[in-house]
């Protein structure tokens, strides 16, 4: 069974296959996610673009963003094919482009359609099928509302709900204005959670600190952190240790520079320019004297034409090393890229 109790959300343009592995440098223990995929894209276009892993990202969640109970079945057993450990379904993105093609939070309408997406991947796979959705939809707004949706799409299968306690206004906000207007609500996923006690519920939203996540653990399974692990990674460097238990030292922020360095080599002798790698790591040293020129030397270099890893190697003289965080551990790829 997969550990939910800290996850990485899927953000769109941002968890790429890259980001992922340089999380997971960080901690070895959260459950990361890809990037919304579409059943269009997966069943029609290049999958090796689209899925392609490596195998140290593991645990590692596919998201799904569809509304045809066949067509995510065919995309689930295509994920378990390729070795993903668990299907999410997204019923939470409120964007125009993904109203439009019947997927994402517009589904909160049709709980009974989900249900039955949720029965066709279950039946199709053996890993965990799950719905990553709000706490409602502009029109649907109740807890009441709310309730009812979670029950029908459990009686489909589904055991796992990850909540992102705001509403979803699909008339009016943007997808930014949808990440920071609508109060978080997180008692309204608490109770859930006390409603539906045989249920996996994990809380989504709004949080930046470790202190935030242990206080909403004693009352939900999970949490999963969205923006908060991108735009300051070094937020997970203590989390294997303090919600895991683990005894692996903490790397410091230059430790994890250097881990991830034989993976960016690695990918820029497959031609990966430097920049689809180094955009991830911009805010390694979020807060810390000499950031903002390493994200200015980064940002310079790093786009240019066969720029090499000597650009990191740079950016890093602009902030100082700590002397008091112990010798790097070591960071063991478990093998090459998954390649179908």
């Amino acid at each position: 069974m997969l550990n939910r109790l800290i996850s990485i959300a899927p953000m769109l343009d941002w968890t790429d296959r890259h980001c992922r592995f340089f999380l997971r440098v960080l901690s070895q223990r959260v459950l990361l996610y890809t990037e919304m995929v579409t059943t269009g894209a997966m069943l029609r276009g290049d999958r090796q673009r689209t899925l392609a892993y490596d195998p140290a990202e593991r645990p590692l969640a596919l998201q799904l963003g569809g509304s045809d109970p066949d067509e995510l079945a065919h995309c689930a057993r295509i994920a378990v094919d390729w070795g993903y450990d668990e299907v999410n379904l997204n019923v939470g993105c409120p964007s125009d482009r993904v109203r439009a093609g019947r997927f994402g939070a517009c589904l909160m309408a049709e709980p009974m359609r989900v249900a039955e997406c949720m029965a066709a991947m279950r039946a199709a796979v053996n890993v965990p099928v799950t719905v990553k959705t709000r706490i409602g939809i502009d029109g649907r707004d109740s807890y009441e509302e709310l309730a009812d949706f979670v029950g029908r799409v459990a009686a489909g299968g589904c055991r796992v709900f990850i909540i992102h306690a705001r509403m979803a206004w699909l008339q009016g906000l943007s997808p930014k204005e949808n990440r920071e207007i609508p109060p978080l609500r997180y008692e309204v996923v608490q109770r859930l959670k006390r409603d539906f006690p045989k249920l996996t519920v994990v809380l989504n939203g709004g949080l930046t600190t470790l202190n935030q996540v242990a206080e909403q653990l004693p009352a939900v399974d999970g949490v999963m952190i969205g923006r908060a692990a991108y735009e300051n990674p070094f937020l997970l460097a203590d989390v294997d240790r303090r919600f895991f238990g683990s005894n692996a030292p903490r790397l410091s922020r230059h430790q994890v520079v250097n881990a991830f360095m034989p993976y960016m080599e690695d990918q820029l002798r497959k031609g990966t320019p430097l920049h689809c790698m180094t955009r991830h790591i911009l805010g390694l040293f979020q807060g810390i004297p000499g950031a903002r020129a390493w994200r200015r030397t980064l940002s310079e270099q790093a786009g240019k034409r066969a720029a090499g890893v000597e650009a990191v190697e740079a950016a890093l003289t602009h902030v100082a090393p700590n002397a008091s965080h112990p010798p790097v551990a070591e960071f063991h790829c478990k093998g090459p890229a998954v390649q179908r």
